[in-house]
């Protein structure tokens, strides 16, 4: 199956709030609607024809250090898998970290679970983007909603405000 990818732009509804207000400062992002029970990266992949290496995945972490929690958005391809214990950890300079629980990533974003994208996130959350991302000239990340998805170049991705490029996975 096809994907229509279209200039963000023309279908703001297809994005979350958060992405539709902050997407604008990244150039170049294209949307497609998308199948939402195909949103999780393996399945929309094989459905729709993108390779694994042409996709990738942000989590949200929490990190803990003296009764504070950090968050931070972390961007790897499909085909890594992200050191959270290790890099990101020490990078965030927090004593335990783990992925953020649903509910709470889902209201921190405004965004859907399986969505979840850097664009739109909350300003004081760093974006820990793998060096592999930004190297793609096409790469498709999640748009906020499990309905669609974003395309965009991985330097683009880079672009976005807060972002830390770093060697993140394992």
């Amino acid at each position: 199956m096809m994907l229509d990818w279209i200039p963000v732009q023309e279908r703001l509804d297809l994005v979350a709030d958060p992405v539709a207000r902050a997407v604008g400062e990244v150039d170049g992002v294209r949307v497609a609607e998308i199948d939402p029970t195909l949103a999780d990266t393996a399945a929309f992949c094989e459905k729709y024809g993108v390779a694994l290496a042409d996709s990738a995945n942000c989590v949200v972490v929490a990190g803990k250090r003296g009764g504070e929690t950090r968050y931070a958005a972390v961007m790897v391809l499909a085909t890594g898998r992200a050191d959270v214990n290790g890099v990101i950890r020490r990078h965030l300079d927090v004593r335990k970290i783990s992925f953020a629980p649903h509910d709470e990533a889902v209201s921190l974003t405004g965004m859907e679970y399986g969505g979840i994208t850097p664009i739109g996130l909350p300003g004081d959350w760093p974006v820990l983007v793998d060096e592999t991302v930004t190297q793609r000239d096409f790469v498709v990340i999640g748009s906020g909603f499990r309905r669609s998805k974003l395309a965009l170049s991985g330097q683009a991705l880079a672009s976005i405000k807060n972002t830390e490029l770093l060697a993140l996975t394992l």
